[in-house]
């Protein structure tokens, strides 16, 4: 059909949290660094983010990934992740599910890839078991115990970390971290998130609850609220590095010690750390879980079609 735009797209779960990888048919957004071309996708391609991962082809919950060719030497892919809102720093568990997706293409082998992202080179490993181990973006606290007044809620102290992306993360918030209570978790980080942002932290975008873990074996279960309202199901690779840097910060871990970080349905990240820097509290964070693919797709742009580029 005349005028039919196709987008060749392979999806996968990361321990539940979805992943769509967009391997051709997507934008053209040039050569040069990976931030620069992050803000052209940005700035003058934000339909094709709405066409992949918002209805009526996508969901709140999907985060897409963009294959390009990468810009630092010696990295063999490049990606931009981007969600129902708009591009993000980094993914963890989209880097997860991109490495598995990779593999059942036949791309990547067991062993070391070199990944370019707009925030920086990251490294992943394919393990003979088919997971992977993810070597983040260095990762850090930037402010301890900060105290925030929520409206309806009252004072909530947390700490602001970066892992890839920025997160407040708070341990004494009194809700129940369990998928019955969910309503209640949105509703409670939604407000926290706003009261972070007017307290001086704009660059927070994602709120973390944890808490003890009714499973054995597992070190905290969280509850990850993201960009848009929704929550992560799988255990938030980015969100596990920033809490391992003030796990670290703290001297509640010891350097390559496991942290198994368990999410709000119950999928599991490890994480370990070794130091960068001590006294900026820089951790080098790695991140390990699995991902499997579950469909492979065409997406097809009709442009007779009044939601042809997403429902936003």
């Amino acid at each position: 059909m005349a005028g039919l735009q196709r987008i060749r797209v392979i999806d996968s779960h990361t321990g539940g949290e979805p992943t769509r990888l967009v391997l051709e048919g997507g934008p053209d957004l040039g050569a040069g660094p990976l931030a620069s071309r992050v803000k052209r996708f940005r700035d003058k391609f934000d339909a094709w983010r709405t066409a992949i991962v918002n209805e009526p082809r996508g969901s709140d919950t999907v985060v897409g990934a963009l294959l390009v060719p990468p810009h630092h030497p010696g990295c063999q892919f490049g990606v931009i992740f981007f969600n129902n809102v708009g591009p993000l720093g980094m993914c963890g568990h989209g880097t997860i599910g991109l490495v598995a997706s990779l593999a059942h293409l036949g791309k990547v082998t067991p062993g070391r890839v070199k990944i370019d992202t707009p925030v920086g080179v990251v490294e992943a490993e394919l393990q003979a078991d088919g997971s992977v181990a993810v070597d983040n973006v260095a990762s850090y606290r930037k402010a301890k115990g900060v105290v925030v007044d929520v409206a309806g809620i009252g004072h909530v102290r947390g700490d602001v970390a970066w892992g890839g992306n920025w997160f407040f993360l708070v341990e004494d918030h009194g809700q129940a971290l369990h998928l019955g209570n969910l309503g209640k978790l949105t509703n409670y980080t939604v407000h926290v998130r706003q009261a972070v942002n007017a307290h001086g932290f704009p660059e927070v975008d994602h709120v973390e609850l944890f808490g003890s873990s009714p499973h054995a074996g597992a070190h905290s279960r969280n509850f990850v609220l993201c960009p848009g309202h929704v929550y992560d199901r799988s255990p938030c690779g980015t969100g596990t590095s920033a809490k391992l840097a003030c796990l670290a910060a703290d001297g509640k871990l010891a350097e390559g010690a496991a942290w198994v970080q368990e999410s709000l349905i119950g999928s599991t990240f490890t994480g370990r750390y070794r130091w960068l820097d001590h006294a900026k509290g820089e951790i080098a964070p790695t991140i390990t879980g699995s991902a499997f693919v579950t469909g492979e797709a065409t997406l097809l742009l009709d442009p007779r079609d009044p939601f042809c580029w997403g429902i936003r």
